[in-house]
């Protein structure tokens, strides 16, 4: 029986028993408590449809059995975890990349098919859905990091350039995307340089949180719930990232110890985005709970 301690990471595994979903509670293990990577894999098997894409509410806020991109990603963001991104598995996530792609060879965020089945609001869905940085550069940035070829990739990864390449005014979630692709872009200097300049974009247009006790004078973008900012570690998941040198050592400790300061009495981290159905929010918590102790530790912060 797991121990009744009162450190970070006691408190945020009963939460995780209490609350998550099998495949958080076996990734859960594999990370903190040296579960196996197999029992990972055979749970996220479950969400697998024979498209070769993922489905049934493995990302939470799109409901419904449909193969989507956005679950998709999140099954290769998991794989990614576990060291298990390659061979035939990701050969078949290619091909339903490739099913589902625009004709500029990118991904949009939502294909059609998930009319009918509910979905959060602030996600639209449209009969000939665009292209997205937002969908297509985690999948490639993700792809390339693990050295895997495969022909989606050529033209997927020449509009995620020109994507990037374009920004001038952004949103949070679009940055994020942006350097998820850029830390596994191939040509390294290239990427330094693009992500050199949305540093300052970044910091120009206030787009993360750089004095968590000032936060109320940092703005709330655009269709974002009330609260719902960005700090640095949420662009810098890892030391490693390009998104680590836009950020002095101070502010990059101030971000780590509001998200440290952030786990509430139940042992799990709050959902900030818009909440729009309890289940939703029920299954968010425990993924963004994952999120906070890896990102945590990847600092080198003690969970004890």
């Amino acid at each position: 029986m797991a121990g009744t301690g009162e450190s970070p990471l006691n408190r945020a595994e009963q939460f995780i028993w209490l609350t998550a979903r099998v495949l958080e509670q076996r990734r859960f293990a594999h990370h903190f408590l040296k579960g196996s990577a197999d029992a990972v894999e055979t749970a996220l098997a479950a969400y697998l449809n024979e498209d070769g894409g993922y489905g049934h509410a493995l990302e939470p806020d799109l409901r419904g059995p449909v193969s989507q991109p956005l679950h998709t990603a999140h099954a290769l963001s998991v794989l990614d975890s576990i060291g298990r991104c390659d061979g035939l598995r990701v050969e078949r996530i290619c091909r339903f990349l490739t099913d589902v792609s625009t004709k500029e060879g990118a991904l949009p965020a939502l294909l059609p098919s998930q009319r009918g089945y509910p979905a959060a609001p602030f996600i639209p869905i449209v009969d000939d859905p665009p292209a997205e940085l937002l969908a297509t550069g985690p999948v490639v940035g993700l792809l390339h990091r693990n050295a895997v070829w495969h022909a989606w990739l050529f033209r997927a990864t020449d509009f995620c350039w020109a994507a990037v390449d374009a920004l001038q005014v952004s949103h949070p979630y679009e940055i994020e995307a942006a350097v998820a692709f850029l830390d596994g872009a191939p040509d390294r200097s290239r990427a330094e340089a693009a992500a050199d300049r949305l540093g300052r974009l970044v910091r120009d247009q206030r787009l993360a949180v750089l004095d968590p006790e000032q936060r109320a004078e940092y703005p709330v973008a655009a269709g974002y719930a009330p609260g719902e900012q960005h700090f640095p570690y949420d662009y810098a998941r890892a030391p490693e990232s390009l998104a680590r040198r836009w950020f002095t050592d101070a502010e990059m400790d101030l971000s780590l110890d509001h998200l440290a300061a952030g786990q509430e009495a139940d042992g799990g981290w709050p959902v900030t985005w818009r909440q729009w159905a309890p289940g939703t929010a029920l299954e968010g918590r425990p993924l963004v709970t994952l999120r906070a102790l890896r990102t945590l530790r990847a600092h080198g912060r003690g969970l004890g």
